[in-house]
C-alpha cells in the first residue's frame, strides 16, 4: 500500500479543481519550497519534488481520470510506466514557474528546439452520432516542419552556427555583488543557436502553416465535454523539436426529442385526457432509429414515468447500455365546442370522489381546516 500523500493535498486544492486552480496552487507552493529560495533545507527540496509530482500528474487528464480511480497504484510497478518523479515531465513542469521565480525562460531543448504548442479544436456532434461513435474528417490549419530546411531554420545548404555570446548554453551569467545572475541569452534567446542565412521558406522559424485533413475516431457513448488527444498532431515542434498534440472537445448538439442523463435517455409525450382515464397505448421513436409501444393502464395521472430497458446510450469503453424513460404529461382539452362543454359539464355533476379521490380527499383536507379555525 502506498504511503504517499494525497496528491490533491499536496497541492492543497480540491478534487474537483479546474487546470487555472491547480497552476496557481503549484505556482504557489513551488516558489515556497524551492530549494533556492531555502537553502540548506532538506526538508524544501523534498516538499519541493512532492509538489512537482502531484502536479505533473494532475495536470494531464488522462494521468488525473487514472489517479481519480486508482491512486498512487496507477504509476507503481509498471502502471503507468513508472512514476511521475523527477523525469522528463519535471523540466515541463518547471518551466511553468520559471519565469515567476527567477525572471527568465525555461529550459529549451538542445539546439534551439522547443516543442510544438498544443492545438484544441471544437467539434459539435449530434445525439444519434454519439450514439452510434463515427469516424469524422476535419481540416485544420497548423504548423507544420518545413520541408526546404527540414525544420532547422537555416537556408538549404547552410547550418545553424553556436551562439558566440553564450557558447550555445542559452544561458548567460552576470556576477552583481556576492551574487551571480543567469538569465537567458539576449543573442539567441535561449536557443543556443544562431542562424545567418535563415530559410527563406519559414523566414528562419523551421516551420510552416499548411491545411491538414485528420481522421478522428468518435467511439460509442461519448458525452458533452468528452475530450479526445491526437498525440502528435499538434503544431510542429521549433527547429526540430517533438510536435505538440491536437485535442478534440466533443459539444452534444441539442435532441428534439430526448434530453439525456448519463446514459439514460428522457423524453415527454402528451397524451388525451380520455387516454389516461381510459387507458390506451401510443408509439415513441427510440435512438437507435426504431420505435416502442408504451401502454398506458387506465386512471394515469400526469407526470408518471415508463421505463423502457435498454433503449438508452451505450457507456462509453463498456458493453452496458442506459435506460429511455417516457414521461406522460395529460393535456388539458382546449378550443372546446359548446357540446364538448356541455357533455363535460355532465361527466363533473356525475362524477364522485371515487373518480378523482386525490382531489376529493385534497378539499375534505382544506374543509376540515377551516372548520377547525372557525372552531378555535
Amino acid at each position: 500500500m502506498s504511503t504517499k500523500r494525497c496528491y490533491y493535498e499536496t497541492l492543497e486544492v480540491d478534487r474537483n479543481a479546474d487546470e487555472s486552480k491547480l497552476k496557481a496552487a503549484f505556482r504557489k507552493l513551488a516558489m515556497k519550497w524551492h530549494p533556492d529560495k531555502n537553502p540548506g533545507d532538506a526538508t524544501s527540496e523534498v516538499r519541493f519534488k512532492e509538489i512537482n509530482e502531484a502536479y505533473e500528474v494532475l495536470k494531464d487528464g488522462d494521468k488525473r481520470a487514472a489517479y481519480d480511480r486508482f491512486g498512487h497504484a496507477a504509476f507503481e510497478q509498471g502502471a503507468g510506466g513508472g512514476g511521475p518523479g523527477f523525469g522528463a515531465g519535471f523540466a515541463s513542469s518547471f518551466s511553468d514557474i520559471f519565469e515567476d521565480l527567477f525572471g527568465m525562460a525555461g529550459p529549451r531543448g538542445r539546439g534551439g528546439r522547443e516543442r510544438g504548442q498544443d492545438l484544441r479544436y471544437n467539434m459539435e456532434i449530434t445525439l444519434e452520432e454519439a450514439f452510434r461513435g463515427k469516424t469524422a474528417q476535419i481540416e485544420i490549419p497548423v504548423s507544420v516542419t518545413c520541408e526546404s530546411c527540414s525544420g532547422t531554420g537555416a537556408k538549404a545548404g547552410t547550418k545553424p552556427k553556436t551562439c558566440s555570446m553564450c557558447g550555445g548554453a542559452g544561458r548567460v551569467r552576470q556576477a552583481q555583488g556576492f551574487f551571480t545572475l543567469e538569465r537567458t541569452c539576449p543573442g539567441c534567446q535561449g536557443r543556443g543557436q544562431m542562424i545567418e542565412d535563415p530559410c527563406p521558406s519559414c523566414a528562419g522559424s523551421g516551420r510552416v502553416t499548411r491545411e491538414r485533413t485528420l481522421a478522428v475516431n468518435i467511439p460509442q457513448g461519448v458525452e458533452d465535454g468528452t475530450r479526445i488527444r491526437l498525440a502528435g498532431e499538434g503544431e510542429a515542434g521549433i527547429r526540430g523539436g517533438p510536435p505538440g498534440d491536437l485535442y478534440i472537445f466533443l459539444s452534444l448538439a441539442m435532441h428534439e426529442f430526448f434530453q439525456r442523463d448519463g446514459a439514460d435517455l428522457h423524453c415527454r409525450v402528451p397524451i388525451s385526457m380520455v387516454t389516461a382515464a381510459l387507458g390506451g397505448e401510443f408509439e415513441v421513436p427510440t435512438i437507435d432509429k426504431g420505435k416502442t409501444k408504451v401502454k398506458v393502464p387506465s386512471g394515469t395521472q400526469s407526470g408518471r414515468r415508463f421505463r423502457i430497458a435498454s433503449k438508452g446510450m451505450p457507456v462509453l469503453r463498456s458493453r452496458q447500455t442506459g435506460d429511455m424513460y417516457v414521461q406522460v404529461v395529460v393535456e388539458t382539452p382546449q378550443n372546446l365546442t359548446k357540446k364538448q362543454q356541455e357533455l363535460l359539464v355532465e361527466f363533473e355533476k356525475l362524477s364522485s370522489g371515487a373518480t378523482q379521490p386525490e382531489a376529493a380527499g385534497f378539499f375534505t383536507k382544506v374543509k376540515d381546516f377551516f372548520g377547525n379555525r372557525a372552531a378555535s
